[in-house]
């Protein structure tokens, strides 16, 4: 089980990235723009990824620090659903979360 949350958690990592993406190519309007933000919004969180939230980040957030940048990280994921319209996928991704990220912190993962 701990090793099937691991590949959890990595998979709604990339499931805030794609979710951002999906947002960004859904909005009404011209085309450059909606590649800009379709390709802008997962590329702004692998940054801060990269910068707070990886094993090998610069500036590493530990505590409630890493709970409050996780909440807004992966929050980004499901608040892209909701504004772009998938209310049900938006739930479905906030609980796989919610229980992937809990059962990582009774598991120390």
């Amino acid at each position: 089980m701990k090793a099937a949350n691991l590949g959890v958690l990595f998979l709604i990592e990339l499931g805030a990235l794609a979710a951002a993406g999906y947002w960004g190519f859904t909005r009404d309007v011209a085309t450059p723009l909606g590649w800009l933000l379709g390709l802008g919004a997962p590329a702004v969180l692998i940054a801060l990824w990269a910068l707070f939230g990886s094993p090998k980040a610069r500036y590493k957030t530990r505590g409630g620090g890493r709970v409050g940048f996780e909440l807004l990280w992966f929050g980004a994921g499901v608040v892209a659903l909701v504004l772009a319209g998938a209310f049900v996928w938006a739930v479905v991704f906030a609980a796989v979360c919610a229980v992937s990220k809990m059962l990582a912190v009774i598991w120390r993962q």
